[in-house]
């Protein structure tokens, strides 16, 4: 989705006319922190107008629907597909969209967890269209310091974020020890030796550090995949997909709970990620869950709006899911 974030800017519009707007693009697996990252940049008070274009890999958007954006938002969904394949098109002509406007300061994308980096970023290099008007400023990874070894053993693409990246963010460092990430930091330089890293908890950094750093260079990046501008097609394990489940009647959140642990216990090495929006049982508010392998969350969201119809939407992503058996796990949870 592209949700076009309006704050205040001193620019000057015609040295903008003359300039490239700077495209920062995050990555990082599945639930390592990339959208929680964007909530911190746009909560910011940056002095920016930012378009924020958000890549989900799932048949429905939950990640888009928790963004935070201001009140004048376009949307565009990008679901289903991803930016380094079947989307490329999308990304193309929305980018093609913004060069219409003469205020906006910078572009934000953040690409699904099993995006590989390098065709996104040779749309920027190889596309005419888009290279005169847009300029790669910096491949902003999120590493998810708790599940970073599994990642690397399940997911090629995990590998290819952290080698492609200009700045490495270990997030979620409060999970584990300082020997680990000592370990974690010495992993990340075998996989780049070149790239800035820094500690976060929550994905919370200075902006500063991440947003027009300039730190994308051309050399390096084929370097380390000299193929990359040839445009090559890109496909994902064929064992790894998502499915999607929704319905209008409300969940009984302790029953979820307890299906999803076991689910968690039984299926934990391959149910990467799970995320959903709720229609809880006895709560006037809608209900955010997450999972990451077996670490699981949840939190009160915003009140359901008046004209919103009541829904859960739960998104699942993984290897080798049992999409009926979940489906009917899911229903025994229907309050």
């Amino acid at each position: 989705m592209v949700t076009e974030v309006t704050r205040s800017t001193n620019t000057n519009p015609t040295d903008k006319q003359q300039q490239k707007i700077p495209v920062t693009i995050i990555t990082g697996f599945l639930g390592s922190g990339k959208t929680t990252l964007v909530n911190h940049i746009l909560h910011e008070q940056h002095g920016r107008k930012i378009a924020v274009i958000v890549n989900e890999f799932g048949e429905i958007g939950i990640d888009g629907q928790i963004t935070i954006a201001d009140d004048d938002e376009q949307i565009v969904e990008f679901n289903n597909g991803c930016l380094c394949c079947t989307v490329r098109g999308d990304l193309v002509r929305t980018l093609e969209e913004l060069t219409k406007r003469s205020d906006l300061d910078a572009v934000l994308i953040e690409t699904t967890g099993l995006a590989d980096p390098a065709p996104v970023a040779s749309t920027f290099i190889v596309a005419e269209e888009i290279k005169s008007k847009f300029s790669l400023d910096a491949f902003v990874t999120v590493v998810d310091a708790r599940n970073l070894q599994q990642n690397l053993k399940d997911s090629h693409e995990a590998q290819e974020q952290i080698a492609f990246a200009d700045i490495i963010l270990i997030n979620k460092t409060d999970l584990v020890t300082p020997e680990d990430i000592a370990r974690i930091q010495q992993q990340l330089r075998e996989l780049n030796p070149i790239a800035k890293v820094y500690h976060t908890e929550y994905s919370s950094i200075d902006l500063s550090l991440i947003l027009d750093t300039k730190a994308f260079e051309l050399e390096a990046k084929l370097e380390i995949d000299p193929s990359f501008l040839e445009d090559l097609a890109h496909e994902h394990d064929a064992s790894i997909g998502s499915f999607a489940v929704t319905s209008d009647r409300p969940i009984d959140l302790n029953k979820f709970m307890l299906w999803m642990n076991d689910l968690a216990q039984s299926k934990g090495e391959d149910l990467y990620r799970t995320k959903g929006l709720f229609y809880a049982q006895g709560f006037p508010e809608r209900v955010l869950f997450q999972s990451v392998r077996m670490l699981t969350s949840m939190r009160r969201d915003r009140l359901w709006q008046k004209d919103e119809p009541k829904l859960t939407q739960l998104v699942a992503i993984g290897r080798n899911l049992d999409r009926e058996e979940f489906v009917k796990g899911f229903e025994k949870c229907v309050a």
